[in-house]
Order: C-alpha cells, then sequence, then structure tokens
C-alpha cells in the first residue's frame, strides 16, 4: 500500500501580508507542522499548484524554506497562479521536463504523473500538443500497468458555472488518452477551492479546499464567493484494490471524545 498526502493552493504572498483576510504563510506552516506530525511515514507529499499567488521569486524562497521542514519527500507541481520561470530559478534542483514541471513517479502501486498544466497569462489550464505527446509517451511506457494522475486544473465539470469555464480546456484530448491506455485509476486536482468527488466518464475523481481561501459552494454564473472555511489537506491510500482519499480539517480544534 501507498500513502500519499495531497496539499494544494497555498497561494503564498509577501510575508507578513493577508490574502483574503489570512496569512496564506501561518497556515502552510500548520500544515506542515501537521502532517510531519501525523504522516512522517508518508511515501510522498505531492503539491498541486498555485503554490504562490503572485508568482514572485519572495514567495518561492519562502516556500523553499518552509519545505525543508518536511520529513517525507515532496514534488511539486504549478497552477495558474504560479510563474514558471520564477520557479525553476528558485527550485534549481527541479530540472523542467521538455520546458515543463512534469513528472513520473513509478511505485509498486503503479505509476504517478504529475502534469503541467499551466498557460503563462491565462487562469484556464492547457496541455498543449507537446504536453499531450509526452503524456502519450509516458502512458504508452505502462499499458500493463494501473496510473494515478494528478493536475492543478481539473479536467472535469463540477458544475459550477464560474469555475468550469477555466478548468482544463484540453479535458477530450487528455481522456482520449486515459481511455486508450485503459488503467487510469483516478486523477486527483487542486484549483477550485471545494471538496469534490465523483467520477469523469468513469474515472474516478477528487478535488480539495486549499490551504487558505476556499470558493464558496454556490452556481451563481457571474461571480463565486470566497470564504474561509477549514483548510485540508488530503490523505490518499492506493493499494491494486482501492483508492481512498481523506480530506483532513488540520486547523480544526475540536476536542476528540473516546
Amino acid at each position: 500500500m501507498m500513502k500519499i498526502i495531497q496539499v494544494t493552493d497555498l497561494h503564498l504572498v509577501a510575508q507578513g501580508e493577508l490574502l483574503c483576510g489570512l496569512d496564506p504563510l501561518s497556515r502552510l506552516q500548520r500544515c506542515i507542522d501537521d502532517v510531519n506530525e501525523h504522516h512522517a511515514d508518508a511515501d510522498m507529499i505531492i503539491f498541486t499548484g498555485d503554490l504562490s499567488d503572485t508568482g514572485s521569486i519572495d514567495t518561492y524562497e519562502t516556500l523553499a524554506a518552509e519545505l525543508n521542514r518536511l520529513v517525507a519527500p515532496y514534488h511539486l507541481m504549478l497552477g495558474n497562479h504560479d510563474n514558471r520561470d520564477a520557479f525553476v530559478r528558485t527550485f534549481t534542483s527541479i530540472a523542467p521536463d521538455e520546458g515543463f514541471i512534469q513528472r513520473v513517479i513509478d511505485t509498486a502501486e503503479g505509476r504517478v504523473i504529475l502534469l503541467d498544466t499551466l498557460e503563462t497569462g491565462r487562469t484556464e489550464g492547457r496541455l498543449d500538443d507537446g504536453r499531450l505527446a509526452w503524456l502519450k509517451r509516458k502512458l504508452d511506457a505502462v499499458r500493463d500497468q494501473p496510473v494515478y494522475i494528478f493536475t492543478h486544473h481539473p479536467p472535469f465539470p463540477i458544475h459550477m458555472p464560474h469555475l468550469d469555464p477555466i478548468g482544463l480546456i484540453d479535458a477530450d484530448k487528455l481522456f482520449a488518452l486515459a481511455q486508450e491506455h485503459g488503467n487510469i485509476r483516478h486523477i486527483f486536482a487542486g484549483h477550485a477551492h471545494r471538496p469534490v468527488a465523483g467520477s469523469w466518464r468513469g474515472i474516478p475523481i477528487s478535488v480539495l479546499r486549499g490551504t487558505n481561501h476556499q470558493s464558496a459552494l454556490g452556481f451563481d454564473p457571474d461571480r463565486v464567493p470566497v470564504t474561509h472555511e477549514p483548510p485540508v489537506y488530503g490523505v490518499i491510500f492506493i493499494d491494486r484494490d482501492t483508492v481512498i482519499v481523506h480530506s483532513h480539517d488540520f486547523m480544526d480544534a475540536s476536542a476528540a471524545y473516546y
């Protein structure tokens, strides 16, 4: 069995500044503290994008300092708020693959694929022809194995009219590759700042809240109000039979009774 921690949508700003009335850095610190305390045995921690809110180098330098405290190994992904050039200048040990922050992690339970869906200057996500060709090669190489895909932008509709147009606009092409492979076990996403679970054309999916502000559950086509719903991280258990995703409100201070 494999344990993965998913953390998403940190939205770091300059130290001392607030975002949506909240301190993103303080919340990230509490998240890391909680993960270290309860999940030091995790096989990996995957941060699914929007690491920074501004894309500035100082936010990535702050992030790098905090990540040094993590006990378990981690992998970083980019979202629409991120700046690929500033990220690469800060995290010099992370080499781009064909110009993108994308990678494959082979495990005893199958192949984990981290997609770079950032399209510079755009809110919606893209998988251009080059990234789709890269993904096809990575899927073709393991046709006999299960695959787990992590992406910042959801490729599936969540039926919130303000959020769906800024998801992954190459969703049909992604699905065609998934269908060709035939054993995509789960797609994990961020971006929406909502707890969402279900299936997309037969593929199980899940989305988490971020570590700072959230999107209200609303279906107004013109706007989605920002809320202070609890921040979470995901605790994912994977084996050959199951994929289980727990959503943990790591700042919940309510008492536990036995």
